[in-house]
């Protein structure tokens, strides 16, 4: 057999089983060389120990075997040592980034999310909140249109007929306006008994007339009054018949309760 070009190294144990391994190949030469007592016996003759010569060869070969074997063990064990060997810092780094950096891509992804959640939260509030202002708006718009129409239509619609009727009427609305009590049924039967519905009426002949300040106008008021108790807004010519209308009202409501109550001169 080929010698090996590097051997392994033996241990102790190693070394013993290979001296055991000699001894007995040497042994199994030795007894195969001595001729057996039978074939003594038969011959009749002594035989002459004959030297027996010991071989190296199969020794060699058992050697050889058995150092193989033993080194393919080691072999085996150290492969196995090897594996339960720590491992190196190299690999211990590797393990530790790799570890790392997933941590990290987990925290970046929670990150991420929690972010997307955020924003989204936001803009639906946003939306939400530019709605509901949106709508205040308008319904403050609507609103503020509602009231104005009204105003708008009463102005732009109310208007007065230049007779009797207009001039009651129209007074009637400024005295509302300012309090005033008073009906149309009441202003008209006032005026009909004090002037006939004549605007430019005077009275020439009564104690007002003596004393120099006659009744005139619808309602047959002296100047005086009709000084004092002028309604703001209206004109202040005393011969005005929705003037007149007003003062002589105001008069009455402040003397009589109403012009309603007024059924005789005043």
């Amino acid at each position: 057999m080929p010698k090996h070009a590097h051997s392994p190294t033996l241990t102790k144990h190693h070394k013993i089983a290979l001296a055991g391994v000699a001894t007995l190949g040497a042994a199994a030469l030795a007894f195969s060389a001595v001729p057996s007592s039978a074939e003594t016996i038969a011959s009749g003759t002594p035989q002459t120990a004959a030297k027996v010569a010991y071989g190296t060869e199969q020794v060699k070969d058992v050697t050889g075997k058995v150092t193989d074997q033993l080194a393919l063990q080691n072999v085996k064990v150290e492969a196995i040592a090897a594996k339960k060997k720590p491992a190196s810092a190299h690999q211990r780094h590797v393990a530790h980034a790799k570890k790392v950096h997933a941590a990290h891509v987990a925290h970046v992804k929670k990150a991420h999310t929690a972010h997307v959640k955020h924003v989204h939260a936001a803009h639906v509030k946003h939306v939400a909140a530019v709605k509901k202002a949106a709508a205040k708006r308008a319904a403050q718009q609507a609103a503020s249109r509602s009231a104005q129409r009204p105003q708008i239509q009463q102005v732009a619609a109310k208007t007065y007929a230049n007779n009797l009727d207009g001039w009651i009427r129209q007074s009637l609305d400024i005295m509302h306006s300012k309090g005033i009590p008073g009906s149309y049924n009441g202003l008209y039967r006032n005026i009909m008994r004090e002037s006939s519905g004549n605007p430019n009426a005077i009275n020439n002949w009564d104690i007002n007339a003596i004393n120099g300040i006659p009744s005139k106008g619808l309602l047959q008021v002296i100047p005086p009054t009709f000084a004092t108790y002028h309604v703001a807004g209206t004109s202040w010519n005393i011969y005005d018949p929705v003037a007149n209308i007003t003062a002589a009202c105001n008069y009455a409501a402040h003397r009589y309760g109403s012009m309603d109550n007024v059924n005789s001169a005043y």
